[in-house]
């Protein structure tokens, strides 16, 4: 693969990262609002994914990309691979990293409660990420990171600022970790629909061409 930066929202990201084998940049997108009709985006996205998966989504070869990006159950199979995962945010839009931090716990808690998963551990491991995030502004072209290993957990998450070095936190409940992939990567219920779109398009592609 060619060492050319994919642009995405006129965000640079690179094709191909290596964490603990290659992973390549399969699908990414952003997250946005519409108000008062105008669109007001906020992180461009990159998912990087260890192409051993193709493996495990046999099951939906010959599915279109419209299909894949409609079913759930398939991006349930994404997440639930034994393989490693990245993902790579970019900011866009200033905002204050506790304003991430309310939205990623938020939409981890429900979704836990929903399932009935959230205990005390759960609780104090989301704490650990509000209180990562909180002190922190993130101006454009900040950069979080969630590493994902092929086992779940633990998950590395990096913080990138200009002018300081990078910070990182460890995830350890797998619960939570499944909920953020899920928040991300979830099919129709995921916060960034062009992201899921992306790589439903590119599944359908690599799918049929095995």
């Amino acid at each position: 693969m060619g060492s050319e930066m994919v642009m995405v929202h006129e965000i640079p990201f690179p094709p191909e990262i290596t964490t603990t084998k290659p992973l390549s940049l399969l699908g990414h997108g952003i997250t946005d609002i519409e108000l008062h009709y105008l669109q007001i985006k906020f992180t461009a996205i990159g998912v990087y994914l260890d192409r051993e998966i193709l493996g495990h989504l046999q099951k939906w070869k010959g599915k279109s990309g419209n299909e894949l990006a409609e079913d759930d159950d398939f991006f349930q199979a994404l997440i639930a691979a034994p393989i490693d995962k990245y993902l790579r945010i970019v900011q866009i839009k200033e905002i204050k990293g506790s304003q991430y931090a309310v939205q990623l716990e938020s939409a981890v808690r429900d979704r836990l409660a929903a399932e009935d998963k959230y205990e005390e551990e759960e609780e104090a491991e989301l704490e650990k990420i509000t209180e990562f995030f909180q002190p922190h502004y993130l101006k454009k072209d900040s950069i979080i990171t969630f590493n994902f290993p092929a086992g779940l957990a633990p998950v590395e998450i990096t913080l990138a600022l200009e002018g300081k070095e990078t910070m990182k936190m460890i995830l350890e409940n797998k619960n939570v970790v499944e909920s953020i992939q899920k928040w991300y990567l979830g099919g129709t219920r995921s916060v960034t629909p062009t992201t899921v779109s992306s790589l439903a398009n590119t599944f359908a592609e690599l799918l049929s061409s095995q």
